[in-house]
């Protein structure tokens, strides 16, 4: 069995690689997560590498230990680093080994699905190497949509880069980048999303 971990670092890294490649206004540029900026996507992809366990602690707390009012706050106040602090939290190794209550699978779906944020949005290809993504495409489709409230129901998912199917009814076809964004309830830059329960 692959070790899941092994493939954060890469999409991290890639990320990092692609936005130092790109122009400055690509991190103003809007990203899949509603209201956020590139720049924002990173700020929060890269609070491990700035919060200690303590400072995670306090912040949920202040937040009311709504985790989504923590990651706005946060997002938005760290927005304003400097473009350099935020591509070194990127490489960090304490990036690349930190892992959510859901542990590696939860590490590599946060990187994979925050880096397809930016590059699905800017057009890009993926960052992520092509067996992460397939393997957190596989965890969102073995959720069935329970994990972002996304409603699977008369839906066939159809990768056109594998060829690979899920489910019955409907065809929603697309590369397995942007099957991750629609199962994680994102709407793609054509205007496309599956319903929501």
């Amino acid at each position: 069995m692959t070790d899941l971990q092994s493939w954060v670092a890469p999409t991290y890294q890639g990320l990092a690689d692609l936005l130092t490649a790109g122009p400055a206004r690509t991190w103003e540029a809007p990203s899949l997560c509603a209201g956020w900026s590139v720049r924002h996507v990173v700020a929060h992809v890269t609070m491990p590498a700035r919060l200690t366990p303590a400072t995670f602690g306090a912040e949920l707390a202040a937040a009311g230990g709504d985790f989504g009012v923590l990651s706005d706050t946060v997002a938005l106040r760290d927005a304003a680093l400097p473009v350099t602090e935020l591509l070194d939290q990127l490489r960090s190794p304490v990036l690349h080994a930190w892992q959510p209550p859901g542990g590696a699978a939860g590490a590599l779906s946060h990187a994979v699905i925050h880096g397809l944020d930016v590059t699905v949005a800017l057009g890009r290809p993926a960052v992520a190497p092509a067996e992460a993504v397939t393997a957190v495409l596989d965890q969102l489709v073995d959720a069935e949509g329970r994990w972002f409230g996304v409603d699977l129901t008369g839906v066939r998912l159809e990768a056109a880069d594998t060829g690979r199917a899920w489910g019955d009814g409907r065809p929603v076809r697309a590369d397995s980048g942007s099957l991750v964004a629609l199962l994680a309830g994102r709407t793609l830059p054509d205007g496309r999303a599956l319903p929501r329960r």
